[in-house]
């Protein structure tokens, strides 16, 4: 495939409207946008969200079609931002492979992105870990705050995975070494400090919920916070640079704003505030996506993205694949990519769930078939109108062989409806009691029949509930390979009772996050991980990863 010339960035930045002086160039090709360019807009574009039903474990496309459906509405003469997040070296170096996108959809200069990109991932571990340094020193020179070592809730990071470092033990090797106490590692993107810069609107407020991060308790059992270590600061200027966004561009020059990389199965799942606000800020258009499917970065976006700064999305988009439906269905993923017209009409209960989910929270969406060169015509036509059958506005899309020529249809049904901003319809109160949200999600999305709580997840609750918790949104933390919380469990699972194992507060950014099932955060590499394709050819440049 031809590459198509990128555009200098201060040339992207002039055509997308930016004031020069508030581009920070970042080589020929990226670029990060000083704070100050954000002003009280009169006008909004408007934000249309990209979601997915549950996917196949190599996915369906969602980043692809989202960079698809700018470059579409670009074509029909709109002005268009897309605003994503950015990619943790865990998938990339995984199992996944690249995530910015693919073919005649992607974005831009994929290679450096998907890598460094700017140091904002790079940022964000090195804060998240000298928080993790100072709470030990801080034990090592004569434990001023009291804290109880056995108490202590901050882990440390890293953005590979690593399954031998969910546990550790520190401090070992004599007095003046450390305090020994057991700890252990999460995933960047599973950080605090992750979610904290995805949800902030500026320094002080940054720096504010750096403040109110919980760090563990004393040894009289009163929570200790990073306000009482005192080192807000300091984790406020490692992440200044960070905290602004990021401007890239897409396969056919679509202004595109990376910028945070939360997992959606493990965390919040969204990119950052500043980010979509300023993506609004100077276009017609944003399309945006959240991580996996409906009932886990979708959900996450309206109840705790929008629901904290107010925003108001005009539309949303369902990708689904003839594959991802047949492997709900109980199909290995090598007989999915054959035709078989009964599994698909078995994996139609997943579709089905997801595009309820969309409407529980008020909106009619719009289903993407992200079309694979194997699929079978009979197929796409079946899906297509039973689609149609109820209601949905359905089309095929063929973004990643034709870029945005191939989502012309959907961007024009998407444009033609004029969608009209609005509040998504929450499916819980903020004051209502937790066991009542977790049950809201539970039954509502998921499909549960009961909620079930270990001692240890119930034990932590009470003591969160103490500290204001019942107030805050939740974050659910499940697998993102069914719509319950058994991996195993496909298609549209019902009458399962979902298992909450565990529970911590994420007081700075403003969530409590419940652990369901088996799911970890911190992943392990596969069998061959996606790291032993990559390398340096004789030119210089890093093939192998997307």
């Amino acid at each position: 495939m031809t590459k198509t010339p990128l555009l200098p960035i201060t040339t992207l930045a002039q055509s997308w409207g930016l004031p020069p002086e508030y581009l920070i160039p970042f080589g020929h090709h990226k670029g990060k946008i000083a704070l100050q360019a954000r002003k009280d807009a009169t006008k909004l574009g408007r934000l249309i969200l990209v979601t997915a039903i549950s996917p196949t474990p190599a996915g369906e496309g969602k980043t692809t079609v989202t960079i698809g459906l700018a470059q579409a509405l670009q074509r029909t003469g709109r002005r268009v931002t897309a605003a994503l997040r950015e990619p943790s070296l865990g998938p990339v170096l995984g199992v996944k492979g690249g995530a910015t996108g693919g073919g005649a959809s992607q974005v831009h200069p994929a290679e450096d992105i998907n890598l460094h990109f700017t140091g904002d991932i790079h940022a964000v571990t090195v804060a998240h870990n000298l928080l993790a340094a100072l709470i030990d020193n801080s034990l090592q020179q004569g434990n001023p705050l009291r804290l109880d070592p056995r108490s202590i809730v901050w882990p440390r990071a890293l953005d590979v995975n690593d399954r031998a470092l969910r546990r550790t033990i520190t401090g070992l090797g004599g007095s003046s070494e450390g305090v020994p106490r057991e700890t252990g590692f999460i995933i960047t993107a599973a950080s605090e400090i992750m979610a904290i810069l995805c949800l902030s609107q500026n320094y002080a407020d940054l720096e504010q919920k750096i403040e109110r991060i919980l760090i563990g308790w004393n040894l009289d059992k009163l929570p200790v916070y990073v306000q009482d270590l005192g080192c807000a600061g300091a984790l406020t200027a490692l992440l200044r640079d960070a905290l602004l966004p990021n401007l890239v561009q897409s396969s056919e020059g679509v202004p595109v704003l990376m910028h945070g990389g939360p997992f959606a199965n493990i965390a919040h799942g969204c990119n950052s505030i500043i980010a979509t606000q300023l993506a609004q800020q100077f276009s017609e258009y944003v399309v945006t996506e959240a991580g996996f499917a409906t009932e886990l970065g979708a959900e996450k976006f309206f109840h705790i993205k929008c629901r904290t700064q107010s925003l108001e999305p005009a539309a949303v988009v369902l990708v689904a694949t003839l594959r991802a439906l047949k492997y709900q269905a109980g199909l290995s993923v090598e007989a999915c990519k054959r035709p078989a017209l009964e599994a698909l009409r078995q994996g139609f209960t997943n579709l089905f769930r997801h595009a309820q989910n969309i409407e529980a929270f008020g909106y009619r969406p719009f289903i993407a078939l992200n079309r694979f060169a194997e699929d079978c015509q009979e197929e796409v036509e079946l899906l297509l109108q039973t689609c149609r059958d109820r209601g949905w506005d359905a089309h095929v899309v063929d973004v990643f062989g034709r870029g945005g020529d191939g989502a012309i249809e959907l961007a024009r049904a998407i444009d033609k409806a004029a969608p009209v901003p609005k509040a998504p319809r929450y499916l819980y109160e903020l004051d209502d009691p937790v066991e009542v949200k977790v049950d809201r999600l539970a039954r509502t999305l998921y499909g549960a029949r009961e909620v079930n709580w270990s001692d240890n997840a119930r034990r932590k609750l009470q003591r969160f509930q103490k500290l204001g918790a019942d107030i805050l949104p939740i974050c659910v933390a499940k697998t993102q390979n069914s719509l319950s919380d058994q991996p195993h469990l496909r298609g549209a699972p019902e009458d399962f009772t979902l298992n909450i194992q565990d529970c911590e507060l994420s007081a700075g950014a403003g969530f409590l996050l419940l652990v369901a099932g088996s799911i970890i955060r911190m992943p392990g590499l596969p069998e061959q991980p996606n790291a032993l394709k990559i390398r340096v050819n004789s030119e210089g440049d890093i093939v192998g990863v997307t």
